[in-house]
This record gives C-alpha cells, sequence and structure tokens, in this order.
C-alpha cells in the first residue's frame, strides 16, 4: 500500500513539532527526527522509509538504522532539504567536537539541524532548534541540550534541515 502525500498542499506545523509515535511500539532515532521535523506522525514517517528503500509490497519491518540518504530522501518527500554543514568522520573520535562544544558556535535559529553522533559504539541521530534539543531519549519532547544526555557526545557530521520554498 503506496502512501500518497498531497505536497501540493503545504502543511503548516508549529515551529518545534513533538513526536507522536503511534506505532504501539518503542520508535528509533531517524523516523523521530523526521517526525519531530514534518510533524507526521511515527507510523506514516516509518511507511515513508520503507517505500524509499522500495521494501517489497506487505513487508512492515521495523525501521532500526537509517542512513543520511534514508533520511534526506524522506525529508525531501515532505517538502525539505538536508545539506550537509561538516562532516567529522574522517577525524579520530575524540578530536572531533561535542555536542555541548559546537552549542557555542553562531548558527541561524530558525533553521532545524540534525547531528550524527555517537552514542557508545552505534551512531544517534538528535535534531537541534535554537537550545532545544529532541530524540527517542526524551521520548520525541523537546528539552534544553544542556538539560539533555547528549552534551558530551562526540559529533559525525552536520546537517542543516529547511523547509523548500517551492510551491
Amino acid at each position: 500500500m503506496a502512501v500518497e502525500l498531497q505536497l501540493s498542499i503545504p502543511r503548516v506545523t508549529s515551529d518545534r513539532n513533538e513526536v507522536v509515535n503511534d506505532t504501539g511500539r518503542a520508535g528509533f532515532c531517524g523516523p523521530y527526527v523526521i517526525s519531530a521535523i514534518t510533524g507526521y506522525p511515527l507510523s506514516k514517517v516509518e511507511d515513508e522509509i520503507r517505500i524509499s528503500r522500495a521494501l517489497p509490497e506487505g513487508a512492515q519491518p521495523i525501521i532500526r538504522g537509517t542512513t543520511s540518504d534514508d533520511v534526506s530522501t524522506v525529508l525531501w518527500r515532505y517538502g525539505y532539504t538536508m545539506k550537509q554543514l561538516a562532516d567529522f568522520t574522517h577525524m579520530e573520535r575524540k578530536a572531533r567536537p561535542s555536542v555541548w562544544s559546537w552549542m557555542q558556535k553562531p548558527r541561524n535559529a530558525w533553521s532545524h539541524y540534525l547531528l550524527a553522533i555517537h552514542k557508545g559504539k552505534e551512531g544517534h541521530w538528535v535534531l537541534i532548534k535554537g537550545v532545544k534539543l529532541c530524540d527517542t531519549f526524551s521520548q520525541g519532547k523537546w528539552q534544553f541540550v544542556c538539560d539533555g544526555p547528549h552534551k558530551g557526545a562526540k559529533i559525525m557530521e552536520i546537517y542543516e534541515v529547511r523547509r523548500t520554498l517551492e510551491i
């Protein structure tokens, strides 16, 4: 079953959307950050990821890991662009900037920033807008970065997400 989007009708959402997890189970970071940007519920975001991955019709695997291509493709389908601002993967992990050190630098308060960070031995997506952060650790609610668990996490990549102005 294909999910049809009505991109011709712009979706107006609040500045910071809280994630609506309507799946009945735990969600993962990729779908969470997309949901927080777009305002669509987690189930709809996961369906879009499945479509972009060209899974067989009826296949409903849980979306556990997402790449930057997965996130970018789905955001584009919802009318957003994702531009890479920095890539620190060529650096040693200890030499990479932390989330807190990056927060001290000037940035656009109106843009969403997607950060690919290290969480243990795995990667993790967090979404930052202004001084607030949203991810799975906050159950999709916005919290101040200084109160969150990721201040010391090392950044792998930084992306800026903006609404496409084409109508």
